[in-house]
């Protein structure tokens, strides 16, 4: 007989077994006879596929460079049932280590992420498993270590291989949720992350992300759009000094053109500007002076984060810096996220769709635990991924000063074909899908489909399957 967990026991016995628990607390049995406990499925995957496409950008342009396409990768996983599922990733390799993007050329170090990623599927196929984040536990150490050897990088990001690995994770979960007859995210997430994941927000805030050298007229537009909280790149291009400079005349820009506006989503009403700098700050003192001239313009109090400032080997403290700092990039794992909250970083943006939901509910579960606030960062995925990342945004407590989840989402500013890909979604033109005024509506639709992302995508199911049916 095929056990289920007990959120999918049929009615008559799902009854059964809450009469037995409430009668045996009642009689103070309940301490002696536990309840039964159905064991996961073991899952054996038999077959495994991948496939990409192509999808060209308007230049995006951080870290000192600039993306002009995002590869999106697919990974299929079917199981000794003959039960397939495919997992959906974006690769972004200047993100992900800016070493590998610079001695490549674009397509190379997107051809090499998508080698890691066939590399983590041979390793698959044959095997078992019967959970997901056990799952990418054992796979990482292979895959980041075979991607040491093909870019010849000893010193490879760790985020490189997690990027890799997120559609060969999300199959692994979606074939996890059909094997235990889980239907739905919620039911999905294991007991052990789920404090992290508890909050249900019925809006999530929709972040645009503008590049360096975007003018302050066009971030002015969307503020008069509805966009509230707006991730905003710094780190210009060129010295320290340089950047620095330029840095300071951007921030004087903004504040004089959207500082005074208000908003309703914020505890002081005004809008909340979020910075992204890469890692291009080389010392403290040079954030600091950034900061200092924030402070004289009374910008400073609006300053809700200051993300990466600093490069990953930069262990400065960052605790009294006068605002909060997140860490992105740098926290690839749980036990790096451990690390940057000891130094200070009062924030940590979690990815969803770039470092595996398995990293991410650790990270999650660790931030909860230390009381630390986080919010989604995008990493230009395609809409169907969007929800995925959406799916943990909604679920994260209140940014501090804040009333609702955050979700950055520029896919819509940078992909060339945004309104073809849109169609790829099996939910298309779903409530939750569409920003209005700044903010998704995730409502009570939203939650009981988990935002579509257990239905299957026509478009890229064909990527794998076609010549499998």
């Amino acid at each position: 007989m095929k056990h289920l967990p007990a959120d999918n026991l049929p009615m008559t016995r799902r009854n059964f077994v809450g009469s037995l628990g409430a009668l045996m607390a009642a009689t103070g049995a309940a301490s002696s006879v536990p309840l039964p406990v159905a064991a996961p499925a073991r899952i054996t995957v038999q077959k495994v596929a991948s496939n990409f496409e192509r999808e060209p950008l308007n230049p995006y342009r951080f870290k000192g460079s600039a993306i002009t396409e995002a590869w999106q990768t697919v990974a299929y996983l079917e199981d000794e049932s003959g039960t397939g599922k495919v997992g959906l990733g974006t690769q972004n390799i200047l993100w992900s280590d800016a070493k590998v993007f610079e001695q490549h050329s674009e397509s190379g170090g997107n051809a090499l992420m998508y080698a890691l990623s066939e590399r983590a599927l041979q390793l698959l196929k044959g095997r078992s498993f019967t959970n997901p984040v056990q799952l990418l536990d054992d796979l990482f150490p292979d895959v980041l270590a075979y991607g040491k050897t093909v870019t010849g990088n000893p010193n490879l990001r760790k985020t490189f291989a997690l990027n890799a690995l997120v559609p060969v994770d999300n199959a692994a979960w979606l074939l996890y949720a059909h094997r235990n007859g889980l239907k739905t995210f919620d039911a999905m997430v294991p007991e052990t992350y789920r404090k992290g994941l508890s909050h249900r927000h019925d809006k999530v805030a929709s972040i645009p992300s503008f590049s360096v050298g975007t003018p302050v007229e066009r971030i002015k537009q969307a503020a008069d759009e509805g966009y509230f909280i707006m991730k905003l790149k710094t780190g210009s291009a060129g010295t320290q000094a340089e950047m620095l400079e330029k840095d300071i005349a951007f921030l004087t820009a903004l504040h004089k053109a959207i500082g005074h506006y208000e908003t309703p989503h914020t505890k002081s009403g005004k809008i909340p500007y979020y910075f992204d700098a890469n890692g291009r700050y080389e010392k403290k003192e040079t954030l600091l002076r950034f900061l200092d001239h924030a402070r004289k313009i009374g910008a400073l109090e609006q300053i809700a984060v200051v993300e990466e400032p600093f490069a990953e080997e930069n262990e400065v403290y960052v605790g009294d810096v006068g605002v909060r700092i997140a860490a992105d990039e740098s926290a690839h794992t749980v036990e790096d996220a451990a690390r940057r909250i000891e130094q200070g970083y009062g924030a940590i943006a979690l990815k969803a769709i770039a470092k595996t939901l398995s990293m991410t509910m650790k990270i999650a579960q660790l931030a909860s635990e230390k009381n630390i606030p986080c919010f989604c960062a995008d990493l230009t995925v395609n809409p169907i991924l969007q929800d995925w990342n959406k799916a943990v945004a909604a679920r994260l407590a209140p940014f501090p000063g804040m009333s609702l989840g955050l979700q950055e989402t520029n896919g819509h500013q940078y992909y060339k074909n945004w309104n073809t890909m849109l169609s790829y979604h099996p939910r298309a033109g779903a409530r939750w899908t569409k920003t209005v005024k700044g903010v998704y509506q995730t409502d009570a639709d939203f939650y009981a489909e988990s935002g579509g992302i257990f239905e299957p995508s026509g478009h890229y199911q064909a990527l794998v399957t076609s010549d499998r049916t």
